[in-house]
């Protein structure tokens, strides 16, 4: 990814932070945070505390899973609460076309139309989470509450 671009994605993810009135900062770091355990381990924090922005395909079209670092999304859980027939993980292209953003450093706000989202509801024992910020170098803090709040996302348990 260009710098230019790299930039873009990252304004992108403060304005809209900002439009939605979220505290937490974008924040740069060093290394990649492509991973949850790359990002945990950058930031001094545990893997849990990780909010994972990951897309799949409920029947077809995009959806948002966020999910805690260290949990594995299970597509049939996530099947049933949507209550379509399959749920597939995406492609690359599929997440960039959903999001504008590459695997990676997918934020959980900032996607060319709102998507259908879930939040995995053990990232809520946590005081703070962190998330991607349009940029595997990216990522900002927030809240179990926040993140409900800014992608009007619904809680649910995801890896069972």
């Amino acid at each position: 990814m260009s710098e230019t671009t790299e930039q873009q994605s990252v304004i992108h993810v403060r304005n809209t932070l900002k439009l939605l009135g979220a505290r937490g900062e974008v924040r740069r770091l060093d290394d990649s945070a492509r991973t949850a355990q790359e990002a945990a381990s950058a930031l001094g924090i545990q893997v849990g505390q990780i909010a994972s922005s990951l897309i799949f395909l409920a029947d077809g079209k995009p959806v948002l899973v966020i999910a805690s670092g260290k949990h594995r999304v299970n597509t049939n859980t996530i099947a049933a609460i949507l209550a379509v027939a399959e749920v597939t993980k995406a492609t690359a292209e599929d997440v960039r076309q959903a999001t504008g953003f590459a695997i990676g450093g997918v934020a959980p706000v900032g996607h060319p139309e709102p998507l259908p989202t879930i939040i995995d509801i053990s990232l809520s024992q946590y005081d703070e989470v962190w998330a991607a910020g349009g940029h595997p170098h990216y990522v900002f803090p927030t809240s179990y509450d926040e993140l409900l709040r800014i992608t009007a996302g619904e809680a649910a348990e995801v890896s069972v």
